[in-house]
């Protein structure tokens, strides 16, 4: 009798370690895969596939950003005056066009810096005055002078501060062609050059009608 307990009892002491182990190789199973599935989303992560494809950023992209910033600030101030001070129907659209242009390369600007971990130029911080001859920027008195214009006056004084300040631009951006590092950058370098020589065409074909 007692051995025929023995033997039961071994029975289901065997069959209860080999339900464990079966169990244990399950969980086992599930955490290996887990493992591999986390370990897989992380290679595969479009954040850092896209930061990849894009490259790194050098000085000259920090110093494009940097500078192009109140760069463009200036000129969608000195468009902001053209739709009640301007007399030709033609420079409004234009002031429209550069505003509408530069607004968000504003904003993509200042969103590379900061993720550069880079300063972005405070909106407040632009002196005309020390911009003067640098860029193109127009200073203090350039634009105390095209504030107080209005009519044909307004429309000259604004054609040529803006050739000037396009001319500024064209040259900050083909700085960046050479010499940047970040593929967005380099390709909005090339729209600035592209977009702006145009314009300059155009307004200078306008100067010559006004």
């Amino acid at each position: 009798m007692n051995s025929k307990r023995s033997l039961v009892r071994r029975t289901v002491a065997v069959a209860t370690a080999g339900a464990a182990a079966v169990v244990l190789a399950a969980c086992g199973g599930n955490d290996d895969s887990a493992t591999s599935g986390h370990d897989g989303h992380t290679t595969k992560s479009p954040s850092a596939s896209a930061s990849a494809s894009q490259g790194q950023h050098n000085a000259a992209d920090v110093t494009f950003a940097q500078g192009m910033i109140p760069h463009h600030r200036q000129a969608v101030e000195m468009a902001d005056l053209a739709s009640t001070r301007a007399e030709s129907a033609q420079v409004k659209a234009l002031a429209d066009d550069i505003k509408k242009a530069q607004d968000p390369e504003i904003k993509t600007l200042s969103g590379w810096l900061t993720s550069w971990g880079e300063d972005v130029p405070a909106e407040d911080a632009m002196d005309h005055s020390m911009h003067g001859d640098s860029g193109g920027m127009m200073t203090m008195e350039d634009m105390d002078k095209l504030e107080k214009s209005s009519g044909k006056a307004f429309d000259t004084a604004f054609l040529e501060m803006m050739i000037k300040h396009h001319e500024g631009a064209v040259t900050m951006a083909k700085s960046e062609q050479t010499d940047g590092a970040y593929g967005p950058a380099k390709k909005m370098a090339d729209a600035i050059v592209t977009s702006q020589t145009a314009e300059i065409t155009q307004m200078n074909t306008l100067l010559d009608k006004n």
